[in-house]
């Protein structure tokens, strides 16, 4: 009987993991992030809740996600960091507000020659 209980038990886990990873839609990898990544096609005007390590927050996204793109999980103001993987991954070349879309085309490398923070 001890050998049922244990194996329904670790069944009944096994399906909520999988039931955590299906409800999952972004992804932040450290909780020094102020970005997360898109896990499937996410739409303009869609809210979705982020988890960062035991807590969660809601996001409204302002622009489309692409899968695997990046999205603000935190205001990012101008010339400051962009931190992905808790490691700085270029700077914003604008303000970038919570829910949206950051690219290349608001995020530049830390190595460019005509730099918009530093001239």
């Amino acid at each position: 009987m001890f050998d049922i209980v244990l194996i329904f038990y670790a069944f009944y886990h096994y399906l909520m993991s999988l039931e955590t990873i299906v409800e999952r839609q972004a992804l932040v990898l450290n909780s020094s992030d102020n970005v997360a990544i898109a896990l499937r096609d996410l739409k303009a005007g869609e809210e979705v809740v982020v988890r960062i390590g035991d807590s969660g927050l809601r996001v409204k996204f302002l622009n489309d996600i692409p899968f695997g793109h990046k999205f603000a999980i935190k205001d990012i103001p101008k010339c400051d960091y962009v931190i992905k993987y808790g490691h700085v991954i270029g700077r914003a070349k604008r303000d970038i507000k919570v829910g949206e879309h950051v690219h290349v085309h608001n995020v530049e490398s830390l190595t460019v020659v005509h730099s918009v923070c530093r001239g």
